[in-house]
């Protein structure tokens, strides 16, 4: 048993808190709008949406904009997409596909929920000493929204918002600035994060223990430059072996 640290930065989205299955949220969206996606179909349709996405958000400045309005970024992707495809589906109006684009954006919100026994890790952890900080990237208002949703404030020594720092990871400062306001040192201190580069890679090189949450079950990407120091399947698997 790994023994614990002094402290753990935790980060947020689709670590703490599940946004749903991109892929299956935008299959579901297509499938309510399939009287207007006719032909291609709504499969196509999802299929094409899905690549935009992961075409958007693999560049990491579009990545640092984008997400500091999540709303005008999925508006801005699903409607681009739409508009190419408006030719082969005379149905899909201008209207319909702002309605599209506005459904998915809402719909994507209203799946966020806690990963099973993520909430009772968290209270585990606080319970033993260790000092918790979250450090999560986007929008100040969109983020801190979401700590007051699902209860977190009381929950953590301290909160990072990238929209309310005015820095975001993968940037050291993100780090240091966290650790600093926990008063420890990077020799105690453990991140716990979905994003490889974010949340391994970035930590690593300044001496935290990185531990990567994958939380699909996919495993690293084949030749991964990336190695954590520790994978879990689940935000519980930090406190199932603590007596």
């Amino acid at each position: 048993m790994t023994p614990l640290p002094r402290a753990i930065l935790f980060d947020l989205d689709d670590t703490l808190i599940s946004l749903g299955r991109r892929p299956q949220l935008l299959a579901e969206v297509a499938e309510e709008f399939a009287p207007h996606l006719t032909p291609p179909g709504p499969v196509r349709v999802a299929e094409a949406l899905e690549n935009a996405f992961r075409v958007f958000w693999s560049d990491p400045e579009r990545h640092r904009i984008g997400r500091m309005d999540l709303t005008a970024a999925r508006l801005g992707i699903v409607t681009e997409v739409l508009a190419d495809l408006r030719r082969e589906a005379p149905g899909l109006t201008p209207e319909a596909a702002r309605a599209f684009a506005a459904r998915f954006d809402a719909y994507r919100e209203e799946q966020i929920r806690f990963f099973p026994g993520a909430l009772e890790a968290i209270d585990e952890l606080k319970r033993r000493g260790v000092k918790l900080a979250l450090v999560t990237n986007g929008a100040a208002a969109v983020q801190r929204q979401k700590i007051e949703r699902f209860d977190l404030a009381h929950r953590f020594d301290h909160i990072q918002i990238e929209g309310e720092a005015g820095f975001g990871k993968p940037e050291e400062m993100a780090y240091l600035h966290a650790m600093t306001a926990l008063g420890v040192t990077a020799a105690e201190t453990w991140m716990v994060g979905d994003n490889l580069e974010w949340e391994v890679a970035a930590p690593q090189r300044l001496g935290i223990y990185a531990i990567w949450h994958d939380h699909l079950g996919e495993g690293l990407p084949e030749d991964s430059p990336i190695v954590p120091d520790r994978i879990v399947r689940s935000i519980a698997e930090l406190t199932a072996d603590l007596s």
